[in-house]
């Protein structure tokens, strides 16, 4: 673990209130409303030397030259220049016919680095091997690559890159979120942290402006019944205004800890029994030094100089004080008690997990 350790908190303490409200459209989902995962397998070219040594990458580049009329083998020509790469990308639920859509390219073999390539015309599909899109352009890898006889020094990593708008949509994919169940138009609203009281919340609020509309299903779904007044060239304005409303968004008392790199994140609902906490640790201090040994008989051949290295290992106890703690309600008041005993993130580590030991820490504790 780091010397220096991170410390977080879910709230900033001096500037976030307790029972913040949230806009609907930030804390769910529309359900049908999603992107799809497309890719296919291309090859850049105009790389000056860094690109791949291997046969799939002259077996890829022959095939497009017999596409051209050119009858080559991939003994008949050398790597350097090109790299086979994988392009990636999302085919988003409103991406039309003929828009054009970010790409990303990632090498396969064992190129060096994409920087100045250029990636041939490749075909994106998706998993149902249907092809969606068409890549094509210059690589940008927001990065450089400087090399001499006997250094080098990279910026950034090479081997993966971007292409802005690089790739066109040749079909698109309809996104339906309007369900129709007996005669009604339904829209589903997914919860991003499934939670009871805030599905309720937004039933609430969704209701006071369309009265018995919307219905809690369970901790994560609320289906939202269209008003039959409203046609369907009125849903997406019936979307602006169920979406629009705030709501107090109800967090769960956690406490998340990755104790690889000491990171600490506290929910503001987190609370501690009263407890007495005794905070101490041990100093350890290891230093390596060199004893030079030298010979004590004067004018005499029996022995020599020698280096003979020496380790001092220190051990202190710092002294231990046992403080109460009360029972505390917010993440300000948590924070001030730990803080009061001097407790440095990795103490903190220790005392959440002696805390849920002991029963005294009100919070799941969630381990990373």
């Amino acid at each position: 673990m780091k010397s220096r350790l991170i410390l977080l908190f879910a709230i900033l303490l001096s500037t976030v209130e307790v029972g913040q409200c949230e806009r609907i459209k930030d804390i769910v989902d529309i359900q049908g409303i999603r992107s799809n995962p497309i890719r296919g397998i291309g090859l850049v070219i105009g790389l000056a030397g860094t690109g791949d040594s291997t046969v799939l990458s002259r077996q890829m580049l022959t095939n497009i030259l017999r596409d051209s009329g050119l009858v080559l083998t991939p003994t008949d020509l050398t790597g350097g220049n090109i790299a086979v790469v994988m392009v990636t990308t999302e085919l988003g639920p409103f991406a039309r016919e003929g828009s054009r859509i970010d790409v990303d390219v990632s090498a396969i073999g064992d190129a060096k680095s994409l920087q100045g390539g250029m990636l041939l015309p490749t075909p994106l599909k998706g998993l149902d091997g249907q092809v969606y899109a068409v890549a094509q352009g210059g690589v940008s890898i927001g990065g450089w690559t400087a090399a001499g006889d006997k250094a080098s020094i990279t910026k950034n990593h090479q081997t993966v890159g971007r292409i802005p708008g690089g790739a066109i949509v040749e079909k698109e994919e309809v996104a339906h979120f309007v369900e129709y169940i007996a005669g009604h138009r339904l829209i589903t609203l997914n919860l991003r942290n499934s939670d009871f009281s805030t599905a309720e919340r937004i039933s609430k609020a969704i209701n006071a402006a369309f009265p018995n509309s919307a219905a809690v299903v369970d901790a994560g779904t609320i289906k939202v019944k269209v008003p039959s007044e409203i046609g369907q060239t009125g849903i997406a304005g019936f979307i602006v205004d169920i979406t629009k409303h705030d709501v107090k968004v109800d967090i769960p008392a956690v406490v998340v800890i990755n104790e690889r790199t000491g990171t600490i994140v506290v929910g503001e609902n987190v609370g501690i029994s009263a407890v007495a906490i005794s905070q101490g640790s041990l100093v350890i201090k290891i230093r390596e030094t060199a004893k030079v040994s030298q010979p004590i008989a004067p004018f005499s051949d029996a022995g020599t100089t020698a280096v003979i290295p020496e380790t001092i290992v220190g051990v202190e106890e710092k002294e231990g004080y046992l403080i109460p703690v009360s029972r505390t309600v917010t993440v300000s008041e948590l924070a001030n008690t730990l803080n009061a005993i001097g407790a440095t993130p990795r103490d903190m580590i220790a005392i959440f997990n002696a805390l849920k030991k002991a029963g005294a820490l009100q919070a799941k504790l969630v381990i990373m």
